[in-house]
């Protein structure tokens, strides 16, 4: 057991999907996984393990932002041996030929956070990066399911609520496809732990153009990404 989560050795698969909201943990669990079983509610943040198609998975909710979201994915690597890791959340997109519902995976993870600068020292802006085995199964399975899957940079912030639009449409001049709050860090901590890390967001709005997808159109969208996912880490 650890600070964050109660689950026992052997509670937790190999693979675990990564939401922030700890109720699409609970979600995922209950119409994806099969004799999904929970292994953690502490502080509501709900873990689950079942199986799809046979292989063991978990589900895992992390919070929102990059602090929340380091403390769930370092626990799960370093103490649990946990050996892939999926977020599975939403995003904003800044890129002209985006839409929303589509879904994103991202090769790499920008961000404003100062987290990787303290961790090496003030001197490196180390640049995060998904597992490429991983992200090559996501758009393999996307494209078996006949999914609009895009690939490309994502942009971490830590602050939802912007007073500079100006710096996001330039990160969009430089092909940002979408805002986001946690991948640099999980990717970094995969990195450490040598571990496989991706993320793959489903688009809820278009920064840019100022539209958001409706509440009751979500979930359908949602599950298209959770499936890319489940296939991409069983495969």
């Amino acid at each position: 057991m650890t600070a964050h989560i109660s689950a026992q050795p052997g509670d937790i698969a190999d693979s675990v999907l990564l939401p922030g909201d700890p109720l699409r943990a609970k979600w995922i669990a209950e119409n994806f996984l099969t004799d999904a079983k929970c292994y953690t509610e502490v502080r509501n943040m709900f873990g689950y393990t079942g199986t799809y198609k046979g292989r063991s998975v978990s589900v895992q909710g992390t919070g929102m932002g990059q602090p929340s979201a380091s403390i769930y994915t370092h626990e799960l690597l370093d103490v649990y041996g946990v050996k892939t890791v999926v977020r599975v959340g939403s995003a904003g997109a800044i890129h002209d030929d985006i839409e929303l519902r589509d879904v994103v995976a991202g090769i790499g993870a920008s961000t404003n956070s100062s987290m990787n600068r303290i961790r090496f020292n003030g001197v490196v802006d180390f640049a995060p990066v998904a597992d490429f085995a991983l992200l090559r199964n996501a758009v393999d399975a996307a494209e078996a399911r006949g999914i609009n899957l895009h690939v490309g940079q994502l942009y971490s912030s830590d602050t939802f609520y912007t007073d500079a639009p100006e710096v996001e449409a330039k990160l969009a001049d430089y092909g940002i496809l979408a805002i986001e709050m946690e991948a640099a860090a999980i990717y970094t901590l995969a990195a450490k732990f040598k571990a496989r890390a991706l993320a793959l967001c489903t688009i809820s709005d278009h920064i840019l153009k100022g539209t958001e997808l409706p509440a009751a159109d979500r979930q359908e969208s949602f599950s298209e990404m959770v499936e890319i996912a489940l296939d991409a880490v069983v495969a």
